[in-house]
């Protein structure tokens, strides 16, 4: 049998043929040709945007060549071993070439196999000479065959051994073009627009949709790249984005909204958050998950080897706050590495293989290249400008547009909140059109991850604004990333204050929590949470009425985060003596109780042993005498013991003794104190 190789692995422009299996038949051998050479000539059909003429020149040879295989067929006993070795080396050569050829064809590639010219032309030369060196010594005479195919095949190895395989003219000069166009962006000039227009429509880059598939590739190679610990492409990748998302951006009026990549973490349409949020266990500066996260001296905290590059490149200020460092002394912080490695636990994440996803530093905070920093200020500024003085349409597409630019970028968030994109943005939040409102607080969100962006918010009185989307918004998907906005602005001391002390923040929050999509009850309850890091903010959410929306969702949530997220609120006013008494009138125990033996989530199981513990101390014996009566409970506390985090551990302890001394004051059948304050008679 032929070798198969999976070719959903495959690199772009790599070609890991591999070689027919020793002893193939050579009927099985020759059938294998014949269908190779069938999906090659198949390309004829298919838009070839550049190398266009070596590839038809190798398509119209294997398609001679096809015909001469057809034709031997009824020959293959006959066939000697000289036979069997030159089809092997054309069937070598032949995957190569169908390699080859799918790049050149592939969809979303080709502004990056145009950059590739004279590599893909020295592809095309190497394999059309292992063509002619394989039909060369083809022993032709040593089987009958019509004169008219014997006279093809040598005119195909005739043809392949003489061919000039070049780079056609019009690539070269695209090619030329696209270089003039980067290094125009790089001395901070910005491009004639009918330029980039015409490199683009000669590659048939025509549309918004066009231009987003190409970005979307060209991000995958950049991710790849730096996978493999290669950054060598790096900087010409990161151009080709820069160009490419200022054409689409400012190129081309129409969008493809329903059909683009809208996510904003990759696995969901909307911003999902969680009080073990993955986003406060990702690095500032590589956006992967903290591996061995190190805390400097303005307080914030990034992974270790990508601070130390950062560092290193002469950098003395802080990524995040941009304030100078006064010691390049880093601090491990190991309660975040055991949150890091409790939620990697949960959720079945592999810690090692993060490390290996580590990206570089200029990935995220430092643009790729200085081509990729001006055509985005470039883009930024244009943008702004459409929020400014645009049609309807086109501030909706530029609120669209800085949603998708900062997704995932640091450079390009801090570029739009340059270019002043925060005030219209959120003039846009007062829109009567649910998809212009949804665009403008998506892009908010984005922009509200960077501390400037933030302040930016804060300081033209979008607060207001955003509680108008979170309590009247024109569809659901925008009250749920108004939620997720306060979540992000409550991360500052003074923000979360703010919000605390407005009337209708918290009451909206509940509101979402009792009315909307699981997205939205989510978003709220970790806004809540974070609410809540400002004690002041402890009885403010009590009144509310959080406690009995929580205990309610508890009751029908069957998703395991959202469980858990309610149970971390709960856990947190629980500390209060008049958030326990809370809980216990809203009939929480049993469902609290239930859940410790149910969820699946590590976290969760430890956020119900904290309310228990919590409700022990400070409701007293109304508890403890009902925990006491569960015979499963003791089993789950000895686990939480041995295989929790060492908090809980201390916990699961010290709820482990006050059961037993309410056994023992029950069997002795006297007044015993059992907390400090609490006492209880047992008859």
């Amino acid at each position: 049998m032929i070798q198969r190789f999976d070719r959903s692995d495959r690199r772009i422009l790599t070609f890991p043929a591999v070689h027919p299996c020793e002893g193939i038949s050579p009927g099985i051998l020759l059938e294998s040709l014949i269908n190779l050479s069938g999906r090659i000539c198949s390309f004829r059909s298919r838009y070839i945007p550049s190398q266009r003429k070596n590839a038809r020149e190798v398509i119209r040879q294997i398609g001679i060549l096809l015909m001469f295989f057809e034709e031997i067929r009824e020959h293959v006993p006959s066939l000697s071993s000289s036979f069997v070795l030159c089809f092997s080396e054309l069937h070598l050569t032949f995957q190569k070439i169908e390699f080859l050829l799918e790049d050149c064809t592939r969809e979303g590639a080709r502004l990056w196999i145009l950059m590739k010219s004279h590599f893909m032309t020295t592809q095309f030369r190497v394999l059309v000479r292992a063509m002619a060196t394989a039909l060369d010594v083809l022993p032709l005479k040593s089987i009958d065959l019509s004169r008219e195919v014997k006279e093809l095949v040598e005119l195909v190895a005739k043809q392949s051994q003489k061919a000039k395989v070049e780079i056609g003219i019009e690539d070269e000069e695209e090619l030329k073009r696209v270089i003039v166009i980067s290094n125009q962006f790089e001395n901070r000039f910005e491009p004639e627009r009918c330029v980039i227009k015409k490199v683009l429509d000669f590659l048939d880059i025509r549309s918004w949709n066009d231009c987003q598939k190409e970005i979307k590739f060209l991000e995958e190679e950049i991710r790849l790249e730096l996978n493999d610990g290669n950054a060598r492409e790096l900087p010409l990748l990161s151009s080709l984005v820069g160009l490419l998302c200022y054409s689409r951006g400012v190129l081309y009026e129409d969008y493809d909204y329903g059909n683009s990549d809208q996510s904003d973490d990759g696995r969901h349409s909307l911003e999902t958050l969680t009080c073990l949020n993955p986003e406060d266990f990702r690095c500032p500066i590589s956006l992967e998950l903290m591996t061995d996260p190190v805390t400097v001296s303005t307080g914030q905290t990034y992974d270790r080897i990508s601070i130390q590059k950062w560092l290193g490149s002469g950098n003395l200020i802080c990524p995040k706050t941009g304030e100078k460092l006064t010691s390049a002394e880093l601090v491990p912080n190991s309660a975040l590495l055991k949150l890091i490695q409790q939620f990697c636990a949960d959720n079945g994440i592999s810690l090692a293989k993060s490390r290996k996803k580590n990206r570089d530093v200029s990935r995220t905070i430092v643009p790729g290249s200085a081509a990729a920093a001006e055509a985005i200020r470039f883009l930024a500024h244009f943008l702004a400008c459409r929020l400014c003085f645009g049609t309807f349409d086109q501030k909706n597409k530029a609120a669209y547009e800085i949603r998708l630019l900062a997704k995932s970028n640091i450079f390009n968030r801090s570029c739009m909140i340059e270019a002043g994109t925060v005030p219209p943005l959120l003039g846009l939040l007062k829109s009567k059109n649910p998809s212009m409102q949804e665009n403008a607080m998506s892009a908010l969100l984005k922009l509200s991850k960077h501390s400037s962006g933030m302040k930016e918010i804060m300081e033209n009185w979008g607060l207001k604004l955003i509680l108008r989307v979170l309590r009247n918004g024109l569809k659901m998907e925008a009250r749920q990333t108004a939620a997720a906005t306060l979540f992000y602005l409550a991360s500052v001391h003074e923000y979360r204050k703010l919000i605390g002390e407005t009337p209708d923040a918290i009451p909206a929050l509940v509101e979402l929590i009792k009315d909307g999509a699981t997205c939205g009850k989510k978003n709220a309850v970790v806004a809540i949470f974070g609410l809540l890091l400002s004690h002041r903010n402890h009885q403010r959410v009590i009144a509310a009425g959080t406690i009995p929306a929580l205990v309610n969702l508890l009751a029908i949530s069957e998703k395991v985060e959202l469980t858990t997220d309610a149970l971390a609120v709960l856990a947190t006013l629980a500390d209060s003596v008049n958030g326990s008494s809370k809980i216990l009138e809203s009939s929480a125990l049993p469902t609290v109780s239930g859940l410790l033996h149910s969820t699946t989530s590590r976290a969760g199981k430890e956020y119900c042993l904290s309310i228990l513990h919590s409700l022990c101390l400070n409701c007293g014996a109304d508890v403890i005498s009902v925990l006491a009566k569960d015979q499963s409970l003791m089993p789950a506390l000895y686990s939480l013991v041995t295989e929790g985090t060492s908090p809980a551990g201390k916990k699961a302890r010290s709820l482990i003794k006050i059961l037993h001394k309410f056994g023992e004051t029950s069997s002795s059948g006297s007044i015993r104190q059992v907390l400090p304050g609490q006492f209880v008679h047992v008859r």
